[in-house]
């Protein structure tokens, strides 16, 4: 089992990164946001699950030990394989995972691609009593927020904008985005990719 790597990032594309280990390239999935925070060139250490097929072996990435263990549950549902598990850690947060599987909102889940209507019902009751929900996962906090738009303005110059137009995005994000989304950082990612429009990367 290969539980973590550590390495040079050489690639990271999508949700598909590069890491060099003793030579070796091993290639990761991760979620769009994690991929979006490496950098090449840099050292990265990842959290990993490897998954054993016929004909296959993976690995998938994470940058939390608590999204590690999410990963974990959410494979223990029926229905939920590996490709659909990242999906949902991709549009949520284990508080916010955690949160909804709290109060029942199968909702929350269907909007995740892959996830039909049973298999998200699957999800909630599979998953009830299994994952703690903590405060911040109810509220936003100062700290927080401030945390999820330093993540969001770093995956922005990540994708190539000047630091001060990242910033800016952020903030004029921040301005409209709801207090649900002031706590996602894919929600706001969206929100500051949607008013920077159609301005090229690299712009002065």
């Amino acid at each position: 089992m290969i539980s973590s790597v550590r390495g040079t990032v050489l690639a990271a594309v999508g949700t598909s990164v590069v890491i060099e280990v003793g030579g070796v390239g091993l290639s990761v999935q991760v979620t769009p946001q994690h991929a979006l925070g490496l950098r090449v060139g840099s050292e990265a250490t990842i959290r990993t699950a490897l998954i054993v097929r016929e004909d296959d072996l993976s690995l998938y990435g994470f940058a939390e030990a608590e999204e590690l263990a999410v990963f974990d549950l959410l494979r223990g549902v029926t229905g939920v394989g590996p490709k659909s598990a990242m999906g949902v850690l991709a549009a949520m947060s284990p508080g916010e995972i955690a949160q909804a599987v709290s109060v029942e909102d199968d909702a929350a889940f269907r909007k995740v691609s892959g996830i039909g209507p049973k298999t998200a019902k699957l999800i909630v009751v599979s998953l009830a009593g299994k994952l703690l929900v903590m405060p911040a996962a109810r509220a936003s906090t100062p700290g927080r927020t401030s945390t999820i738009s330093e993540n969001v303005a770093i995956a922005l110059t990540g994708l190539g904008w000047p630091e001060r137009v990242a910033m800016q995005a952020v903030e004029d994000a921040l301005t409209s985005a709801s207090e649900a989304e002031r706590t996602s950082v894919p929600a706001l990612l969206r929100l500051a990719l949607a008013s920077l429009g159609p301005q090229a990367v690299n712009s002065p």
